[in-house]
């Protein structure tokens, strides 16, 4: 029996798109094994109803598009942040997953004593800097150097954030049994594939350079929190990954600016390219926070340097965007010239615990 999916129209408003925002994130969190963290985000809204505080009316008017502001999980981070500073003991059975609680009277409870500390979470969007994902990265490069592409990559990341996948070069992957990077690497990734294996060939790396409009400084044991607020955790995994990605960075930090996503393309795509190197744009669960109006400065300057594009110094679009109807990210690829069309190479997991391919 075929599944049903209900669109869901990220640039929607108003009070029915915050409730909808909240019940597709429940939904997200559970079809990726998140199970608590659906939890919360389940207690959150049912706040919402009728918000008695601060927070909670906050969010049930909230004036842009919730679920392309992912509001539900700004909401979750400030929560998460309170149970991994021990400031309320009151959630450790929610967060233990334990049975026979009242997730709602628990959540209402903290909210109103720690409103202050977590209105401030609603300011900006998450910070989801997850590693895992640069294997879909990798993956991509592979099958981009399968059509012929030159193997030598030349990165450029938007929504940077702390630069974890600006180190992708530091990591080991097992993609299918296909192996990329250095041994044992700061990183090792394998994640279940599903499907052929990707196409094996050497890569390389010329540069990796990335932006956010709010860069995080892994090394500041401040902002490096705010990070591990936004992992569900029941995904242990992630926390180790991070703590590894902190010492990397300690060691070497990625090189990031604070630009916008339109500012920094349009200035590196006007910057001379090497012969015999794949220029690259690449970007994970970032999209959705990127004006419409800059979405489209992006696409216009990546199409306008693609038709200046040749066999010699290419041009590829690498992005893993969640596609909240089927509630998993989508691998897409555009290059130039030759494969101007976008195409779906890959479907995953949304914290790269699995990877199907398609390409």
């Amino acid at each position: 029996m075929s599944e049903r999916y209900e669109f869901i129209d990220m640039a929607e408003t108003g009070p029915k798109a915050v409730r909808t925002a909240f019940a597709n994130q429940v939904a997200y969190c559970r079809a990726n094994d998140a199970r608590v963290t659906a939890r919360v985000v389940a207690a959150l809204g049912a706040l919402l109803g009728k918000p008695t505080s601060e927070f909670a009316r906050r969010i049930a008017g909230w004036q842009g598009p919730p679920l392309a502001d992912a509001l539900p999980l700004r909401a979750a981070g400030g929560i998460h942040a309170l149970h991994l500073t021990g400031t309320a003991h009151e959630l450790a059975p929610i967060y233990a997953d334990s049975e026979d609680i009242n997730d709602a009277t628990i959540i209402a409870a903290v909210v109103a004593r720690h409103e202050a500390a977590l209105l401030p979470w609603l300011d900006g969007p998450p910070q989801t800097n997850e590693a895992g994902r640069s294997s879909n990265f990798i993956a991509a490069m592979l099958w981009l150097a399968d059509r012929g592409l030159p193997p030598l990559f030349d990165c450029r990341e938007i929504g940077s954030s702390g630069g974890i996948n600006l180190m992708i070069d530091r990591y080991h992957y097992d993609l299918g049994g296909v192996h990329v990077g250095p041994q044992p690497g700061a990183i090792a990734f394998t994640p279940q594939w599903r499907g052929d294996h990707p196409p094996q060939h050497a890569i390389e790396f010329a540069g990796l350079k990335g932006c956010d409009v709010a860069p995080v400084d892994l090394t500041d044991p401040a902002q490096a929190l705010r990070l591990k607020a936004y992992i569900w955790p029941e995904h242990h995994i992630r926390f180790a990954r991070i703590e590894a990605a902190i010492a990397a960075a300690t060691e070497n930090p990625p090189q990031l600016i604070r630009a916008t996503a339109a500012d920094f393309v349009e200035a590196e795509l006007a910057k001379p390219q090497a012969k015999g190197t794949t220029r690259v744009l690449m970007h994970s669960v970032v999209w959705q926070y990127v004006p419409a109006d800059q979405q489209a400065r992006v696409t216009a300057a990546m199409e306008d340097a693609g038709k200046r594009a040749t066999a010699e110094r290419p041009l590829a679009w690498v992005a893993l965007e969640a596609n909240r109807t089927v509630h998993h990210h989508e691998l897409a690829v555009r290059y130039w010239p030759g494969g101007e069309a976008p195409r779906k190479i890959g479907q995953a997991h949304a914290h790269g615990a699995w990877i199907e391919w398609l390409g």
